[in-house]
């Protein structure tokens, strides 16, 4: 089976880390997101995955050596501009000839969906695609999708005020298809799949829904990107994908970290050093970042430098941040990403 992973976002709200480093390729228990996704999705059979780009694909070649991952097959498709979502999936499919059923995919959502329940799911309705739903606790953040008993879409109701809907699932960001949705879409000009296509095959009564209480999060902000760190850390998902963070307490086996370091529910990645004295708590330090010494990190995402005596809380350090010795950096960016 062939999939289509959307992962052309500039990555805007994750900004600084951003800068350097695709969205997709930010990693979750020393993990990049696309390489999970893609391992998650040989587990459901899948064997050609096409990464939907609006950007040269140069970061994820580099990354995936041959262009395979595991028994995947890895192809690129980039936008000659950008597509939006419907768009950028008939682009990708027309791109590498999809001609069966397929899935298509945010390329920066985590979950432990079982991909191959979610297809089977589709085959059972009949319909030309079907939606992975999943469950919250308050919706009036979200865009809901109401479903029949038979599992066909009703409708969409975007941000609802309490007391409008019974139903508390959202659409979770994977999709089954069938080609004649390709149809639906018009090539070479922008289209958003949740706007425009999903609508019309709703109002057709051939768009269908499979709800699950499956671990669900997405990482297109610093905070989420943390917590699914930490929920990762706490073995909160991904039990049956047998790929332990690194020792257990989340420390990739390359990093140097002094021994007098107090570490506590924090991931830290490859090649990284933390200096003596330092104190990390629900944090997350990317492949290459540095701690001083007697450094405090608290609930922040570090991927450059972090000198001598420094207090972070709160904070997103970029690759080509500048922090003075002891300088307090609470809940902000740097570099900011108005810059």
């Amino acid at each position: 089976m062939h999939a289509i992973v959307l992962v052309g976002g500039f990555g805007t709200r994750l900004r600084p880390l951003t800068y350097t480093v695709p969205k997709p390729m930010l990693p979750v228990g020393n993990e990049p997101i696309i390489t999970r996704l893609v391992r998650r999705l040989e587990k459901a059979g899948v064997t050609t995955v096409t990464l939907a780009l609006g950007f040269l694909p140069d970061p994820f070649k580099t990354a995936f050596p041959g262009d395979r991952l595991g028994s995947v097959e890895l192809r690129y498709a980039v936008e000659p501009e950008p597509l939006d979502t419907a768009g950028g999936i008939r682009f990708a499919a027309d791109h590498t000839g999809v001609d069966g059923t397929f899935l298509a995919l945010n390329g920066d959502n985590v979950t432990d969906l079982d991909v191959a329940e979610l297809i089977a799911a589709h085959r059972r309705f009949g319909g030309a695609a079907t939606l992975h739903l999943t469950s919250v606790d308050d919706v009036s953040a979200f865009g809901v999708v109401e479903t029949g008993p038979d599992g066909r879409v009703l409708r969409f109701l975007e941000k609802p005020a309490p007391g409008v809907t019974d139903s508390r699932f959202i659409n979770a960001g994977t999709y089954v298809m069938e080609p004649r949705v390709l149809d639906e879409i018009t090539p070479g000009i922008p289209v958003n799949i949740e706007r425009v296509t999903f609508p019309t095959l709703a109002g057709r009564g051939e768009l269908f829904g499979f709800g699950t209480d499956d671990y669900w999060t997405g990482t297109d902000r610093p905070d989420l990107l943390l917590q699914a760190n930490l929920d990762r850390l706490a073995g909160r998902f991904d039990a049956d994908m047998q790929h332990p963070v690194s020792d257990g307490r989340g420390v990739d086996p390359t990093a140097r970290v002094a021994d007098d370091a107090d570490v506590v529910d924090t991931v830290i990645g490859a090649e990284v050093s933390v200096g003596a004295g330092s104190r990390l708590r629900r944090s997350v330090l990317l492949a290459g970042s540095s701690v001083g010494k007697d450094v405090v990190v608290e609930d922040s995402v570090v991927m450059g430098s972090v000198p001598d005596g420094a207090v972070l809380s709160g904070a997103v350090i970029g690759a080509d941040a500048a922090i003075e010795p002891g300088q307090q950096v609470i809940n902000e960016r740097i570099p900011s990403p108005t810059t």
